[in-house]
């Protein structure tokens, strides 16, 4: 693989750990724990991996002796900045607690169990991703793992390589297959951990005991870097308003953060206009309004950050996409093979009266798509769907019917952007690496342990990295019953943005004066090199949350 100065300065770089996972380990187990929700129905279906102390990890007084161990690893769901920092720290950890232990990468995702394709991860192999972004040391996918079918073909080629735990490195969902995993292989006494990592830029993956999920703070650096570059550009051409469609399907925590570093215009939250019960005509009123009283003040220019997920969080859409995501799971045999007008057709004589008039009234091709084939998780796939031109489209067109009663005397000329996959594979930021690379190790340090059905965590990564706190949390702990295609399943619940938290404050607190005044912020460049102050810095909204 060619590399550039930059991958060579960086493969340079070693990531720093917490002081608890430098040397020898210990562990400290705290009290039982009990799921976030739906108590009753999660221990009984998780009854080997249900109500399992949180573990925390620190300097031991004595060398610890380990019997040598081969792991398997798994890069499951979307890119994540990061990504082969933890799969480094669970190779270093595992090779320092005994260098005969040997690790093993599934390809393309939890597929690559199933099917029996990998390959051992050797120094030369890890040596070349460290620091690096992608997931491309061993690929990724969406193969949910889910059915006892799976759970037995993975469990040929463990058995066959004698990998005695498996890690799968994910999101919510991927982290909530790894439980039912865990606890598979734990009820028919299989001799096989499993552990989870948290991943996911979106960073709805947290809770009081994940601070962030990693590749939050790379891709939102990203972003707002290139954000930033728009509106200085906005700032000197002054003619144009541009709208941003930020990744982040189920939460708003990406354009809040970036909506902290940047200062646009407008920022849409999605958990406000749910709390607010706002429909989609009142977001677009809100936005003209600030588009006319900028040009009031000569101003025809702007950025308007919309967060990928919008759309479903408008409670009459939000109602429509329910029962669209069950009709559609319930009733796949019909709609098999159906082209959209017929699709739409058998949809309007299946939905409630309610939810047909919102399906009819949306713009046609925006309907379409919300009818499209859903995600391997029975989720609409949003990304599809263009909610910055929709509502750039709305908005042009109420400016229209605001000049014609003389509201407005302004030019309107929008730009359209989306940045999604521009974030997902950078190179990591400090923080990531450092972040990843301790996750990796407590991995390997809770496998050691002989844990299973847990998720690694690090805490307290405000602090310098040396401060941080390593250890691990059950994943049922974290699990509540929710309704996916058209049933109820246990799932790890998503963090979505909170109003009463001090990111969304200390957003409301400028948020009228950043849209009628300029006061653009320029972020500029991940910085990877410099004083600790540029350069090791957390996000913004890990920092308000934490206090500091």
């Amino acid at each position: 693989m060619e590399k550039s100065a930059l991958q060579i300065a960086r493969a340079a770089y070693t990531p720093k750990l917490p002081l608890g996972l430098r040397g020898s380990v210990c562990v400290k187990e705290g009290e039982p724990t009990q799921s976030v929700g739906n108590q009753e129905e999660i221990k009984k279906l998780f009854p080997n991996t249900y109500g399992l102390p949180l573990v925390e990890f620190a300097p031991a007084t004595e060398a610890v002796a380990y019997k040598p161990i081969n792991v398997g690893v798994i890069l499951s769901g979307g890119q994540a900045p990061g990504g082969h920092n933890v799969i480094c720290g669970i190779f270093d950890e595992l090779k320092k607690q005994n260098p005969q232990n040997k690790l093993y990468g599934f390809l393309m995702g939890p597929g690559g169990l199933v099917d029996h394709k990998y390959k051992e991860l050797t120094a030369d192999i890890i040596d070349e991703y460290r620091n690096t972004g992608g997931f491309d040391m061993i690929g990724s996918g969406r193969t949910k793992l889910e059915k006892e079918s799976q759970f037995e073909e993975g469990l040929k080629i463990l058995r066959e390589l004698d990998i005695k735990a498996l890690i799968i490195v994910g999101g919510d969902d991927s982290n909530t297959n790894a439980c039912v995993l865990a606890e598979y292989y734990a009820k028919i006494n299989a001799g096989v951990q499993v552990i989870g990592c948290p991943k996911t830029i979106d960073g709805d993956l947290k809770n009081d005991q994940i601070e962030t999920s990693f590749g939050f703070d790379t891709a939102c650096k990203t972003y707002a870097e290139v954000i930033g570059n728009i509106q200085r550009d906005a700032n000197s051409a002054r003619k144009y308003w541009h709208f941003i469609k930020l990744m982040g399907r189920s939460a708003s925590h990406i354009a809040l953060e970036c909506a902290l570093q940047c200062q646009s215009n407008v920022t849409i939250i999605s958990e406000e206009v749910e709390a607010k019960q706002q429909t989609l005509d009142d977001i677009v009123n809100y936005i003209a309004g600030v588009v006319a009283k900028r040009a009031a003040k000569g101003w025809n220019f702007g950025t308007v950050l919309i967060p990928e997920g919008l759309i479903e969080f408008v409670p009459a859409i939000k109602k429509l996409i329910s029962q669209l995501n069950d009709v559609l799971a319930e009733k796949k045999a019909e709609v098999e093979g159906l082209d959209i007008q017929a699709l739409r057709a058998w949809l309007n004589k299946n939905l409630t009266a309610e939810n047909a008039a919102t399906f009819n009234s949306l713009p046609e091709a925006v309907g379409n798509q919300l009818a499209l084939e859903r995600d391997p998780h029975g989720n609409v796939q949003v990304s599809l769907i263009e909610t910055e031109k929709l509502l750039s489209e709305m908005v042009a067109k109420r400016l229209d019917e605001m000049k014609a009663k003389g509201e407005y005397a302004g030019k309107f000329a929008p730009q359209h952007h989306f940045f999604g996959y521009e974030g997902r594979c950078a190179a990591p930021s400090n923080y990531d690496a450092d972040y990843c690379y301790a996750l990796g190790a407590s991995a390997a340090q809770l496998i050691a342990n002989g844990k299973t059905g847990y998720m690694a965590i690090v805490k307290n990564t405000t602090a310098p990295a040396a401060e941080w706190v390593a250890g691990g949390v059950p994943i049922t702990m974290m699990l509540n019953m929710e309704r996916r295609n058209g049933e109820m399943k246990p799932v790890i619940k998503k963090a979505l943005v909170s109003l009463d938290g001090a990111p969304y404050k200390e957003f409301l607190a400028h948020r009228e004066e950043w849209a009628e005044e300029t006061k653009f912020v320029f972020p500029g460049p991940i910085q990877y090199f410099g004083p600790t102050e540029v350069c090791d810095q957390c996000t913004m909204t890990l920092r308000l949350e934490q206090g500091k």
